[in-house]
């Protein structure tokens, strides 16, 4: 299950994150991309239209720290030869994308 958190983008971090990447359109607010977690560190997708094999990403922890950061792509696919790829960062916390899509679409035994 994805985590409930969002974050509006403040203002002078959007105008970073244009300048930063291909993509002049930045959404004004962003969802945690994490599944259900405990620690406040929440992580929001802002744009993928970077250099190959990263993305921007808004984090924020709380109500006052928020901070752009550029992370490599998570390069964990899901099992099988048409394994879909995770849509996180390297090195993330709790289960992959397609894990999570998993658990939604599960059938009871």
């Amino acid at each position: 299950m994805r985590c409930v958190h969002w974050r509006g983008v403040p203002l002078d971090l959007a105008r970073e994150a244009r300048e930063r990447s291909a993509d002049i359109c930045i959404d004004r607010a962003v969802q945690c991309l994490l599944s259900t977690h405990d620690d406040g560190q929440h992580s929001g997708l802002l744009t993928d239209a970077c250099a190959y094999g990263t993305a921007l990403w808004l984090r924020w922890h709380g109500t006052d720290e928020t901070e752009l950061v550029v992370l490599p792509d998570c390069p964990v696919t899901a099992p099988g030869p048409d394994g879909e790829g995770c849509c996180l960062f390297a090195d993330h916390t709790a289960q992959h994308t397609w894990e999570d899509a998993l658990e939604e679409v599960s059938c009871p035994g």
